[in-house]
């Protein structure tokens, strides 16, 4: 015998269940397929009531909303799914386990702000259109009839506009400075001049300076260039004496 077959062998084997224990896991199980049978029996026949009285609520125009009676969470979800298929909005109100319930409305006329807080306070008697009356007296009453519109004053000229400033037209003119131009501007007298030369005079002397100066540098050009060939042709006398 190898050794795995001793281990087993040495160990004790599982308890098996008796009779009696069978019989109960049987009744359990039948009893737990009976209750999920019941429990889809039950959401069937309350999504079918539910579609008939939501069907009746489309067809009357004149009804704005539709209020359920408090249910559970499954059933509650149930009635959010076909709420929506329909095209409508559906809303929870209340407090889980006691009275939560839910309530359709039409996409076409949707509760305002102050009916949801109103419904999520507990106050189901909420009319919007008494709500609308009294905020239309309340408007009313705070408006007086007799209250004209102020004018908006148009923009003229600025003489008119700011003349709580200026104090009007003569004030501006008595206040304000003429100014005149400086026909001197730019013009320097004789009597500042450092050089009292003409223009012409200026030209013709500068004229004059330039020319020594070129006639010497052509002189030393001329005799720099006859020295060179002095230098070639007395190189070119030894080179023919040798």
């Amino acid at each position: 015998m190898d050794l795995l077959g001793s281990i087993l062998d040495s160990m004790d084997k599982p308890p098996t269940a008796s009779e009696k224990e069978r019989e109960e896991e049987k009744k359990l199980r039948a009893k737990i397929e009976r209750e999920e049978r019941k429990e889809k029996k039950e959401k069937e026949e309350f999504k079918k009531k539910a579609e008939a009285k939501i069907e009746q609520f489309m067809e009357d125009p004149m009804k704005r909303k539709l209020k359920f009676q408090p249910a559970e969470k499954l059933f509650r979800a149930i009635l959010h799914e076909i709420a929506e298929a329909a095209g409508l909005l559906s809303f929870s109100f209340g407090t889980e386990g006691h009275d939560r319930h839910v309530i359709l409305f039409r996409k076409e006329q949707p509760p305002s702000d102050e009916e949801l807080s109103a419904l999520r306070a507990g106050d189901e008697d909420y009319d919007p259109t008494k709500h609308e009356a009294v905020a239309d007296e309340v408007t009313t009453a705070t408006t007086p009839e007799s209250r004209q519109p102020e004018a908006t004053p148009t923009m003229g000229h600025y003489q008119e506009k700011y003349k709580h400033l200026l104090g009007g037209l003569e004030c501006a003119e008595q206040s304000a400075v003429k100014m005149e131009p400086n026909k001197a501007f730019g013009y320097v007298p004789s009597s500042h001049k450092r050089d009292l030369r003409s223009i012409e005079q200026t030209l013709n002397d500068m004229r004059s300076r330039k020319k020594p100066k070129l006639d010497t540098s052509t002189s030393d050009r001329a005799q720099q260039f006859s020295t060179n060939t002095d230098t070639l042709n007395s190189e070119g006398n030894t080179g023919t004496n040798g």
